[in-house]
């Protein structure tokens, strides 16, 4: 696959083990070299002025912030990284860009689609069995699934309701909106297509004292991530990165 212009990947993560392992997780599950990716870590700076002509496709990872927290607990760089994608995304949605956004990826596109974003459908640490949408066995990313997959998940809010102008691609039990498309080429996941055991044994250790679960919790959680394998939701970025590749 020759890639003439890279993907760019915006990622929020403050810490540096788990955000290079989502990174690598990107590059592996996506079937990329680093020369074919344009990485930058927001949380530091946030989203410097870019021109999309630039690149392929945009990627957004996940990260510990929280759109529905209240806007006076939330920090000067959160602030600054909403503000920064509202940008980003007015000339995302008004071009069709491709855009793949996975957990906080999803919340932030949901979110400017005014979709209200809240802990009504949070989901604990975990593998989760989801559905497709008749619609979703038609698109690009998804034909030739199973009716149900397998994937990793574990978010303390979600979007309450798919928004207006999207198409619901994948449906949950305990969380009904896990994966839309605005357009033709902007997509959502709540949950994360690059998420495999060694990751989310990272995060865990990481994120346990971040409300996501109990703490003495963690090694059970361990455990249950290391028996789930999650090939379809892998195969997602992979399509994605295929199908854009330019």
């Amino acid at each position: 696959m020759t890639i003439t212009k890279p993907f760019l990947i915006l990622q929020l993560r403050p810490e540096d083990g788990t955000s290079d392992n989502e990174f690598q997780a990107f590059l592996k599950y996506g079937g990329l070299d680093e020369k074919d990716v344009c990485r930058i870590r927001i949380e530091k700076t946030g989203i410097p002025e870019l021109s999309l002509d630039d690149y392929s496709a945009v990627i957004v990872g996940g990260s510990p912030f929280d759109i529905s927290t209240p806007e006076n607990q939330k920090s000067t760089i959160q602030k600054k990284i909403e503000n920064d994608f509202k940008r980003l995304l007015d000339d995302i949605v008004a071009n069709d860009f491709p855009f793949l956004g996975a957990c906080s990826g999803c919340g932030l596109l949901g979110s400017y689609l005014n979709t209200p974003i809240s802990g009504k459908y949070a989901e604990a640490v975990g593998g989760v069995e989801i559905k497709l949408t008749q619609k979703g066995k038609n698109d690009a990313l998804l034909s030739g699934f199973p009716d149900a997959i397998t994937v990793l998940l574990g978010h303390k809010e979600a979007c309450d309701v798919t928004p207006d102008t999207a198409t619901l691609l994948i449906r949950g039990q305990a969380c009904p909106v896990q994966m839309f498309r605005i357009g033709k080429n902007i997509y959502a996941t709540q949950f994360h297509p690059e998420g495999d055991c060694e990751g989310f044994t990272l995060r865990i250790h990481t994120y346990k004292n971040h409300g996501y679960f109990k703490p003495e919790e963690a090694e059970q959680l361990i455990e249950a991530v290391s028996q789930k394998d999650t090939p379809y939701a892998q195969e997602i970025l992979k399509r994605f990165v295929n199908r854009y590749a330019r």
